[in-house]
Parts: structure tokens; sequence; C-alpha cells
């Protein structure tokens, strides 16, 4: 089948690339000049592992190209994905679906024959609807349908995701959009992986829940952690003790200074502003917001409390910026919450991460950036464990407290045992939901 993918960020990039090793005819388009000219050259812009490979192999294949003809795309295409950016915007909090309606209005306007026009962008319940009703104004004579199909991809395992997927959830209102999109998913039909086909608001309202759901999980854990700290217990060995509760599960019980990314914060702020338009607030949802933020804020106070109550002429020395391992993605990170205080507070703030430094210079102006964990720890006062990228998990903690001013360590993914830390030689220890070692020895 022919598909054209409006929008090569993170969503559109992956699928289209997916796509096209599915054997489809793929044809990606971008307004940006310079992204296109990369993605011809064969750079992928944003970092996504197995991405660059997949991408060149199925380039090389005949099946994908990159366009800023969108005309040129959607003429023959089966189906045209939408896949642009539904950013919160500015002061009310709903997304900002202005991206999604031109893309919407310049499809209608380039097609000629029957087509799916297929939403893949994070959009609010009656968003595809009404966007009917655009397309059927900017060509009344078009023949199309409008589905939607939302994406679960988890930055760092996009590919895994797509190609292996928990579900594949599609929102039509015709038979025939629905065979459209059945034989672009019929690779994974064939493979017996789960196929939710439902109408569009169910569709629109399946991807907002389930963010806010698991946003909500993350948030409930962390609120456990800090009660851990207060009243006693391990947030692992509770995790561990309820995520066996096949109910429950294990995923998204892992305690740590808060979610962030390009999903969780945009989604769940849009669900509480859906809510609230329709007289149902979303009063748990809110609640995960407010919760959130006040946990990243609370990281601050935890590393104010190892620098002796001011971060003033200190040495810090974070490791790891971005929301998640395995990502360059820095959107709502709570590195943006807790770096920022650190430099506003005085401290001088040394910084490591495999793929943050691109998307960070920008976001976090007046700290240091280094390559190696070692060499920037040297004569600091604190080490931060903020991204648990996996060459921050196996660390030499006798060579980094010996090379410190200071060896003091705030482990905010719990890397770390409180007792190795202290038989490296840490002094002050602290973690999230875990005992420090005053704690420990009391």
């Amino acid at each position: 089948m022919k598909i054209a993918m409006i929008g090569t960020g993170y969503v559109g990039l992956v699928s289209g690339v997916c796509f096209s090793d599915f054997g489809h005819d793929v044809v990606c388009v971008d307004k940006d000049p310079g992204k296109i000219a990369k993605l011809n050259a064969g750079i992928v812009p944003i970092f996504e592992p197995g991405l660059e490979a997949l991408m060149v192999k199925n380039v090389e294949a005949g099946r994908l190209r990159f366009t800023q003809d969108l005309a040129d795309a959607v003429q023959g295409a089966d189906a045209v994905f939408i896949a642009v950016g539904t950013p919160t915007r500015r002061g009310d909090g709903h997304a900002d679906l202005s991206y999604v309606h031109a893309a919407a209005e310049d499809v209608a306007r380039a097609a000629t024959d029957y087509v799916v026009i297929v939403v893949k962008s994070t959009v609010p319940v009656g968003t595809n609807r009404h966007l009917k009703q655009l397309i059927r104004k900017a060509n009344p004579a078009l023949d199309f349908d409008v589905a939607s199909n939302p994406e679960f991809l988890r930055e760092g395992a996009a590919i895994e995701d797509f190609m292996k997927p928990d579900r594949v959830v599609v929102g039509v209102q015709s038979d025939r959009a629905a065979e459209v999109m059945a034989g672009i998913y019929r690779p994974l039909y064939l493979r017996d992986f789960p196929i939710v086909t439902t109408d569009l608001e169910s569709a629109e309202m399946i991807k907002y829940a389930a963010n806010a759901f698991l946003a909500t999980k993350i948030t409930f854990i962390n609120e456990i952690a800090a009660l851990c700290e207060r009243a006693g217990g391990d947030i692992k060995e509770v995790a561990r003790g309820i995520g066996l509760d096949g109910r429950i599960g294990n995923k998204f019980l892992h305690a740590g200074p808060g979610y962030g990314g390009s999903c969780f914060p945009k989604d769940t702020v849009a669900l509480a502003r859906i809510g609230q338009d329709h007289s149902m607030p979303m009063q748990i949802t809110e609640t995960v917001i407010k919760v959130n933020d006040e946990i990243k804020r609370r990281m601050v106070d935890k590393l104010l409390d190892l620098c002796g109550g001011s971060f003033n002429g200190k040495t810090v020395t974070v490791l790891g910026v971005t929301f998640k391992p395995n990502t360059d993605d820095m959107r709502d990170a709570p590195s943006l919450t807790i770096i920022p205080a650190l430099v506003g507070g005085g401290a001088k703030v040394r910084v490591v991460d495999p793929q943050g430094q691109r998307e960070g210079e920008a976001l976090l102006p007046g700290v240091n950036w280094q390559q190696d964990a070692y060499k920037a720890v040297q004569n600091a006062d604190l080490l931060v464990i903020l991204t648990e990228w996996n060459e921050f998990r196996a660390l030499d903690l006798k060579r980094m407290a010996r090379k410190m001013a200071t060896p003091h360590m705030a482990d905010l993914r719990n890397v770390y045992a409180p007792k190795d830390a202290r038989q490296a030689g840490f002094t002050a220890y602290a973690s999230i939901g875990r005992q420090g070692f005053d704690e420990q020895d009391s």
C-alpha cells in the first residue's frame, strides 16, 4: 500500500520507517528543509536506538523517501497519516491543534482520489469528527474517510513497540476505512498482535486514558516512596511486593524524581482540560499533575540538605538530564526543574549525558557539559544521578568518592544500594523511598 506520513518528528519518523519495513511504499513529508535534507542524507535528527539503520535499509530498498512536496506525497496514497505536534497551548492547557488542522486542510486540497486520512497525533475527544468537517469544507468533492490511530511508542524502545505492540488502536466510521487500515496493519494481524477497532471517540479517549493511568501509577509509587522515607520501609521492596499482584503489575512502579517526556505531562493536562470543558472534572488526573510537580520540587530540597542548606559555591555533578535513558528528549524532564534551582542557588554545575547535550545546551544555560563521569566529579561536593543511563549503572563508586571534595551522593533513580555507597566512601547519601545512612544506623 502507499502511505504518506505528514510530519517527521518522533512519532511520524518512527511510524513511517516501520511501515516501510512492513513492505509499504512510504513517503514522509515535512516543511522543514533542513530536516528533509538530513533525512535524505541518511541522518536521523533524533536519537532512537536502531532507527537510523532501519531507515537507511528501507531507503535503499526503495520503499521509503522524504520530501517537502506534500501534494506529490498525497497523490495515489491509500492513507495519509497526520503525525504533527499537539503541544500544550499556552494559557489554557488545551492541546494546540493548529498543526493538525493545517495538515488536514493541506491534504484535502492535494488529494484527488479516495483516501483515508489517519490522525496519529494525540488529539482531544471529538477532534477527528471535527476534522471531517474541515476537510469537507476545504474540498467538498473529495471522497475520503477519517480514522484515528493513536500511538503508544516508548522513547528508547519505539521500534520494538511498533513491531511487537501490546495493541494497535484504530477508530473508524466505515467498513471501507476499516479495510484500508486492516491492510496497513496486515503484518501484525498475521502475527496475532491485538488490533482494537472501535469508533473515533473511543480511540481518542483510549490514548489519553492510558497515559493518564500510567502517570497516576508513577505518581502513586513516588508518593509511597516519600512516605517510606518518613515512616520506614524500602520502596524497592514495597514496589516488588505490590507489583507481583497480577491486578497491579510491576511496570511503572519505579520511584524517581517525577515523570517527564513528550506525552505524560501534556496529555494529563489536556485530559484535565477536556474534563473541565465537559463539566466532569478529572480529579485524580488533576491531583497527579499537582503531585508530580511537587515531587520534582522535593528533589531540590533533598539536594539542598546534602549541601548543608545552601548551593552557593558548591560544585555539583549531575549524571543524566534527559527524561529517561536511550533518548535525547528533554521535554518536561525533571532536570529542567532541578538544575536551574542548583544554578540559581549559586552552584557550579557539571553535566554528563550521552545524548542530552544537543537539546540541553539551550534549555540549561550556565552549566558545564562534560563527557566523562570520573572527570566531571573531580573536587565536586555532590554527585547526582538523575537519569539511569546504562553507563551510570556500574560506576566505580570508590573511585568517584576519592575524587570528590565532599563525597555526597543523591541517587534519584535508586541505582545503587545505600550500603554500597557507604562502603565506597560516601559520607552522605540520599535516594528515593529508602533510608539514608543516619536512619539506617538508628
